[in-house]
C-alpha cells in the first residue's frame, strides 16, 4: 500500500508533540502528519518532572521545552517540613508549540495541520472535515480523555487544579518550588498548594484537590490562589495567565476508550495514577517510537503498556487506600508520612520504578494518622 505518511498523529498534546519531535529528530527522512483541532500545539499547560524521572536521551528530547530548573524542592505539612535535594523542572505549552512548529517547518515531507478537525478515522486512513484524506502506515491517537470518556473508562477520584501565573511588584524571597503545601484548609478532599517560582518576580501558584467529585469551582479556586499569595507576602501586580484541569486518579484498572489506531498518552492511560504526572511516560514512549519502524510500533505499544501496568497497579492500590481508608480531612497525613521516606524511595515512586523493597517501605510500619478500616469498608462515600 502506498501511504501519504509513515505516521499520522491525532491530537497535538504533550504525548504526540514529543513523539513528533523524536521522529523528526531521529529518523533520516520522516513523513509525519500531526493533526490538532486547536490553533496551537500543547495548549495552555505546565508539565513538570523530576530529573531522576528521565534517562539521558529522554532529557535530551525534553530539554528544548524546559522553562526553568531547580536543584531541590520543598514540601510542607502540619507536622513535617522537608527539602528534597533532587532536581525538578517545568515545561510549558508555549515552548512545545514553538519547538514543534520550528521542527515541522524544516521537515519537507512532514506536515503540521492546526485548526483541523478529524471527521473519520478508520484503519490507516484519516478524513478531515475539509474532505482531505490522509493515509499512513500507522495512526497514533493522542486526543486525550474528554469529559464524555471519563465515565466510561474511569473509576476513582480526581486531581483538579487551577493555577495563576502572577507578576509580583516586589522580588520574591522564594527560589525553591513547593510541590505540596498542605497547611491550608482541607476542603473538597485532600487539598494543597503548588508553587513554581519562575523568576524573582514571576510565580505560578496552583490550588489543587484530590477529590471524588470532578467539579471544580474555578471562581473559588482563583480566590484561594490569591489568598494564598497574600498570606505568603506576595504583592501581586497582575495575573499573567490561568490554567486549570481535571485529571483522573484511578483506583481500579479500566479499559481505554475507543481509539483510532494506537492510543497514546492520557488516552492510553500512560500517566502516573497517583501523581497525575504524564511527561516522563510520554518522553519514554516517544523515544521508543524513534527507535523502531512504523510497522513494529503496534507491538512496541503493547509491550510498553504491559510494563507500565506493572507499576500502575501498585499506584492504583495506594489510591484506593487514600480515598477509602481515610476521611477527607485526614488524607494529607498519607502524603506527610510518604515524604518521611528516604529520598531514593520517593524518587523511584515518582518515576514509576518502585522496587519490591520500596513498596514494603511505603506500605508497612506505623500507618498515617486517621487510617480507619471502618472508613475503608464504607467505600467511596465522601469526597
Amino acid at each position: 500500500m502506498n501511504h501519504d505518511f509513515d505516521y499520522v498523529l491525532l491530537g497535538g498534546g504533550l504525548a504526540n508533540g514529543l513523539i513528533a519531535l523524536a521522529l523528526l529528530a531521529r529518523h533520516p527522512t520522516p513523513r509525519v502528519a500531526l493533526i490538532e483541532q486547536g490553533s496551537t500545539v500543547g495548549g495552555n499547560h505546565t508539565w513538570s518532572f523530576h530529573e531522576s524521572d528521565l534517562r539521558p536521551t529522554e532529557r535530551e528530547l525534553v530539554e528544548p521545552l524546559v522553562r526553568r530548573r531547580w536543584p531541590s524542592y520543598d514540601v510542607f505539612f502540619p507536622s513535617r517540613e522537608r527539602r528534597i535535594s533532587r532536581g525538578y523542572a517545568a515545561c510549558d505549552g508555549s515552548r512545545l508549540h514553538r519547538v514543534v512548529t520550528e521542527r515541522f517547518a524544516r521537515a519537507a515531507a512532514s506536515e503540521l495541520l492546526l485548526e483541523s478537525r478529524v471527521e473519520i478515522a478508520e484503519g490507516n486512513a484519516v478524513q478531515l472535515c475539509d474532505g482531505r484524506v490522509l493515509r499512513a502506515e500507522v495512526v497514533l491517537d493522542g486526543r486525550g480523555l474528554g469529559s464524555s470518556d471519563l465515565p466510561v473508562v474511569h473509576r476513582g477520584g480526581y486531581q483538579k487544579f487551577l493555577g495563576l501565573e502572577l507578576e509580583l511588584d516586589d522580588v520574591s524571597s522564594s527560589a525553591v518550588p513547593v510541590l505540596m503545601d498542605a497547611r491550608v484548609a482541607q476542603t473538597d478532599g485532600y487539598r494543597f498548594v503548588y508553587v513554581l517560582p519562575f523568576s524573582k518576580t514571576r510565580v505560578l501558584v496552583e490550588d489543587t484537590y484530590y477529590s471524588l467529585a470532578p467539579e471544580l469551582d474555578r471562581e473559588r479556586a482563583r480566590s484561594r490562589v490569591l489568598e494564598f499569595a497574600e498570606s505568603r507576602g506576595y504583592r501581586v501586580s497582575s495575573v499573567i495567565r490561568e490554567e486549570h484541569g481535571v485529571l483522573p486518579i484511578p483506583t481500579h484498572s479500566t479499559s481505554a476508550p475507543s481509539s483510532a489506531g494506537i492510543p497514546v498518552g492520557m488516552r492510553a492511560g500512560w500517566f502516573h495514577p497517583t501523581t497525575g504526572y504524564s511527561l516522563p511516560t510520554a518522553a519514554r514512549f516517544a523515544e521508543r517510537c524513534a527507535q523502531c519502524s512504523a510497522a513494529d510500533l503496534p507491538q512496541i505499544a503493547r509491550e510498553f503498556s504491559r510494563k507500565h501496568e506493572q507499576q500502575a497497579g501498585f499506584a492504583r492500590f495506594l489510591n484506593r487506600l487514600l480515598f477509602r481508608a481515610f476521611a477527607p480531612s485526614d488524607r494529607r497525613h498519607v502524603m506527610e508520612r510518604f515524604y518521611g521516606l528516604p529520598e531514593d524511595v520517593i524518587a523511584r515512586f515518582y518515576a514509576m520504578q518502585s522496587t519490591a523493597l520500596d513498596r514494603a517501605q511505603i506500605l508497612f510500619g506505623r500507618p498515617p494518622r486517621g487510617f480507619s478500616i471502618g472508613q475503608m469498608l464504607l467505600g467511596d462515600a465522601a469526597t
